[in-house]
């Protein structure tokens, strides 16, 4: 029988590919009927699917913004780290890994996508002012601008823009409520205090949470230092701004001292002086007389100024009545800039020496227990500002005269005056300790000697010395310079801090009320034996410059800044 081939084979259009469905000669096809059908059968099927009309593919529809936001986060956190100027450590640590972190522990979604979650953090921004701080400098004019058009933004490079730049806002405040805007150790080379530890990578998870429950406040209020003394000072400022913002306190003019019992025109507007300080109700605000109620407000107010407390106006007290209230508003920021840096300090048992306060407080357990007044150095023999360890006593000390004093004080008195060592009770020694006849030295060309006072009722370190280790020869003593505890200003001394009722200071430190009680150290003095007495457990001390404080009715009060320490710091605040 003759071989017939055919084959079945597709090229329909849409068909990408011939569908080649068999090759049978005849005789197969006849002995294999089976075969046939079934081959026809599936050949009808091809041809019926390659003649319908293919389905368009199904579109893949395009990424929506909210898919596309965290890649877009990503990149400009990437762009954040590599940026050369971003990466200014700010007070040691790196904003830009701090960012970086956030967002890795949220997979770079973002966090102020929400309208409401981002006018919290604008609210906490703005509230930055009554911490001394600038807002402006945690972008919060442009934060504001992005908000203004945050439900019309549709650019995801944008919106990734804005939220990266809020995170960074928010860590840049959270570090600077923490550790302060400024670094210290900038400004004073003496500066010795710990630094304090804060790592923005270790706090993401802490910040995330606090986000995604739009609690930006109460995160910004733990960066701050703990203590009731900042948020006096906080709230003090926030007083100060309403007075500013009503065109300040009235100035008094020159004139005759104001005392009390006067009757003068300006005596209204000492009223309304004292009632701005919070010493004074606005009742009888327009009297012209200066009577008893007012005479104490002055009163109260010069004690607070450390003033000579007289109740009349003169001269001095109307310098500090007219200082504006600008000046204080900066006075006020400064201060806070300080609390930053050493209110987390305030733990435990320490003694704390409040330079510009003329005072000094020791804390047992955070808590203060005891305070008593102190005189000083003077302005050009400044009291340094650094930490150490009281380590022990010296009852009846000898003095041995620090070199500056010996020669810019002593030197030229026994010049003048033969016997002013003997006057005094002061011994010459040589380098090594021997005593020098006096006759025998030539006190224009003393060379390496040192002049030592015995212990007595004369000597000036009194009966006891606190002693604790620092390079500047500085201690707390006592004094037989009684009288000038009680003037308003007291810096007197050459660096060293006269305290008013040290053995108390003593006993305290002690905490030994069976060995060393308040019997037993005066006993120990009564001996008239200089002796040396370690504590067995070494207390912190900090000597601090603050130049206001709280009052025990939220009053901010204000001290001289008797270094002219201030000036500097506010200088830096400003500095953008």
């Amino acid at each position: 029988m003759p071989e017939f081939r055919f084959s079945f084979v597709c090229y329909m259009s849409g068909c990408t590919c011939p569908a080649v469905l068999g090759s049978l000669n005849l005789a197969t096809i006849l002995q294999r009927p089976f075969h046939l059908l079934a081959s026809l059968l599936l050949a009808s099927l091809l041809l019926t699917a390659c003649t319908t009309q293919p389905r368009k593919a199904e579109p893949v529809p395009a990424p929506s913004p909210a898919a596309s936001l965290p890649d877009q986060i990503r990149s400009a956190v990437i762009r954040l780290n590599e940026d050369n100027a971003a990466r200014v450590l700010v007070q040691g640590r790196s904003l830009p890994q701090g960012v970086a972190a956030f967002y890795q522990q949220r997979a770079y979604h973002p966090a102020w996508q929400d309208p409401a979650r981002l006018d919290a953090l604008l609210a906490a921004l703005a509230d930055l002012r009554f911490d001394g701080l600038d807002p402006t400098e945690y972008s919060l004019q442009e934060l504001t601008q992005g908000r203004a058009i945050l439900q019309d933004m549709t650019s995801v490079t944008e919106q990734a823009a804005l939220d990266v730049l809020a995170t960074r806002a928010c860590l840049l405040a959270m570090l600077h409520l923490h550790l302060g805007k400024l670094t210290p150790g900038d400004l004073d080379p003496k500066w010795n205090f710990a630094e304090q530890s804060y790592a923005l990578d270790a706090e993401a998870a802490a910040i995330n949470a606090a986000v995604n429950q739009s609690a930006v406040a109460d995160l910004f209020d733990r960066a701050r230092p703990p203590q009731a003394a900042y948020q006096g000072l906080r709230e003090g400022l926030r007083r100060l701004y309403a007075i500013a913002d009503q065109g300040g306190w009235p100035q008094l003019p020159d004139g005759p001292s104001l005392k009390p019992g006067m009757r003068d025109a300006r005596v209204p507007l000492l009223r309304q002086r004292m009632v701005a300080a919070g010493l004074l109700t606005e009742k009888g605000a327009g009297s012209e007389l200066f009577d008893e109620i007012l005479e104490d407000s002055v009163k109260q107010f010069q004690r607070e100024q450390y003033l000579d407390v007289d109740g009349a106006v003169g001269k001095s007290t109307r310098a500090v009545l007219n200082v504006p209230v600008e000046v204080r508003i900066d006075q006020v920021r400064a201060n806070l800039e300080r609390g930053r840096w050493l209110l987390h300090e305030i733990k435990g048992d320490f003694v704390l020496v409040d330079i510009a306060g003329f005072s000094i407080h020791f804390y047992r357990n955070g808590q203060p227990v005891w305070s008593s007044r102190v005189q000083v150095g003077r302005p050009f023999r400044s009291t340094p500002i650094f930490k150490s360890r009281v380590t022990y006593f010296t009852f009846n000390p000898t003095w041995t005269i620090p070199p500056t004093i010996f020669k810019e004080d002593v030197l030229p008195k026994v010049r003048q005056d033969p016997e002013y060592l003997a006057k005094n009770q002061w011994q010459a020694l040589d380098s090594a300790g021997k005593p020098l006849d006096p006759a025998t030295i030539d006190w224009n060309r003393p060379g390496n000697i040192l002049l030592r006072q015995a212990a007595g009722p004369a000597n000036p370190l009194g009966q006891v010395a606190i002693r604790f280790p620092n390079p500047y020869a500085v201690y707390l003593h006592d004094t037989p310079s009684k009288s000038q505890f009680g003037k308003g200003m007291r810096a007197f001394s050459s660096g060293c801090i006269r305290v008013e009722r040290p053995l108390e200071l003593v006993e305290l430190l002690f905490n030994d009320p069976q060995k060393w009680s308040r019997e037993q150290i005066e006993a120990a003095i009564a001996t008239g034996t200089t002796k040396d007495v370690g504590l067995v457990k070494p207390v912190p001390i900090l000597l601090a410059y603050y130049t206001v404080a709280v009052g025990g009715d939220g009053r901010i009060l204000f001290k001289h800044d008797i270094y002219d320490r201030d000036r500097e710091v506010l200088a830096a605040l400003d500095r953008r």
